[in-house]
């Protein structure tokens, strides 16, 4: 299983971009599609995380309604939608897939068994 994020780039506060996260391979049962980030000197956080139907979804305290996740399973894609942004948010982004955890441990990285290479997110001010 791979899977390919894309989506960073620079934007100024008060913007927004949308992650993509496409995964290609073998197929698989997923339990969880999450989001998570790597600030500069900080430890990898939980953004966000959604379950393969798409009913039910699970954000960090820090998002405050401003980012949303989604699929397009047809195409094995999945989305950050990041708003209102601000130089807090510049991480490296990463993507994961969990398969062999369930949900109630979709904000706990190591129970994802694949990751994308991340894709950089940088807020200027």
């Amino acid at each position: 299983v791979q899977l390919q994020a894309s989506g960073g780039g620079l934007v100024q506060a008060g913007g927004s971009l949308r992650l993509s996260c496409v995964a290609s391979g073998r197929s698989f049962s997923v339990n969880a599609l999450g989001w998570f980030r790597r600030r500069p000197g900080k430890e990898r956080e939980f953004v966000a995380a959604s379950d393969w139907s798409g009913r039910y979804t699970v954000f960090a305290n820090f998002v405050k309604d401003r980012f949303s996740i989604s699929s397009d399973n047809a195409k094995n894609t999945l989305y950050l939608q990041m708003n209102n942004l601000n130089p807090d948010d510049t991480a490296v982004y990463f993507c994961a897939v969990m398969v062999n955890s369930d949900w109630r441990y979709a904000r706990v990285s190591s129970k994802y068994d694949y990751w994308g290479q991340g894709t950089l997110v940088t807020v200027s001010s």
